[in-house]
């Protein structure tokens, strides 16, 4: 360095933005995205949540209803088939929103010191707003595990401000899912839906995931047309008990009832996280 050249002080390596972003670092932004929600769980004094997931294009009534008017007057970008059925499919944000309520009004009224079964969703629209729209019209915190996706996903606005996350890495976003959950509730949905709901029946299945963790499948004609459960065991590719790894209905109550009862029996005692 010339003589003439003022003196810059180097870059501290945690301040490097270039070579934090680097593939260099990767080890450290993996690092990160497990460090960093876990002091906030800690802070916030988060034991241990129920997810739900389900499909981000779902619409609660009104939007549903809203759209189909202007389907039918030639107005608005959705053609009238696509508004029937966003329609027909409104009631399931509806139940997610009202399931959510539900067990948040059920966890608050625990007698505990710390956050038991938090509301936890990926934090974007559609089911994942019902779920969280439901824990706050209960007064109760609630999570959302949101990702950054080349097509742009807003995270809703009922996710309790300090327990929004946005992730990079799929995986580890799917470890906070799993490691925290004490119960999981599946909506219809789609790609992520179904992956999200195969990775966690493998991990039961194999005994990877040791924690009961009682799963439900809200809408019987949706999961039985979609997944063929009977074929699978038809065809000797799981077992026939591998069905009682989860729980079909189409009533909030009996989802209400099976997961209060599932939780208070198996997970009330064991607060934290566990796989």
């Amino acid at each position: 360095m010339s003589g003439d050249q003022p003196y810059q002080k180097p870059t501290k390596a945690y301040a490097n933005r270039a070579f934090l972003e680097s593939k260099s670092a990767r080890q450290l932004r993996i690092l990160a995205e497990y460090l960093e929600p876990e002091s906030r769980f800690e802070h916030y004094k988060i034991d241990d949540t129920i997810v739900f997931m389900g499909s981000a294009r779902l619409k609660p009534r009104d939007v549903a209803e809203e759209q189909l008017r202007k389907a039918e007057a030639g107005e608005g970008e959705v053609s009238l088939e696509k508004a029937k059925l966003d329609l027909e499919m409104a009631p399931q944000y509806e139940n997610a929103r009202e399931l959510a309520r539900r067990l948040t009004e059920w966890s608050k009224q625990l007698d505990q010191s710390e956050r038991r079964f938090v509301i936890c969703t990926g934090g974007g629209p559609g089911i994942m707003e019902a779920a969280n729209r439901g824990a706050s019209e209960a007064k109760g915190m609630n999570i959302g595990l949101s990702i950054t996706l080349p097509l742009e996903q807003h995270e809703n606005p009922y996710v309790t401000r300090e327990l929004g996350f946005e992730f990079h890495y799929f995986f580890m976003r799917k470890f906070w899912f799993t490691y925290l959950a004490k119960a999981v509730i599946f909506f219809p949905g789609g790609f992520g839906t179904l992956d999200e709901l195969f990775e966690m029946l493998t991990l039961l299945q194999t005994r990877k995931m040791k924690k009961r963790l009682p799963i439900v499948l809200f809408g019987s004609d949706f999961w039985r047309e979609t997944v063929n459960f009977d074929a699978l065991v038809r065809y000797g590719t799981i077992n026939a008990e591998d069905k009682e790894l989860f729980f079909i209905t189409d009533s909030l109550d009996e989802a209400y009832d099976y997961l209060t009862r599932e939780l208070a029996q198996y997970g009330l005692d064991q607060p934290g996280a566990h796989l």
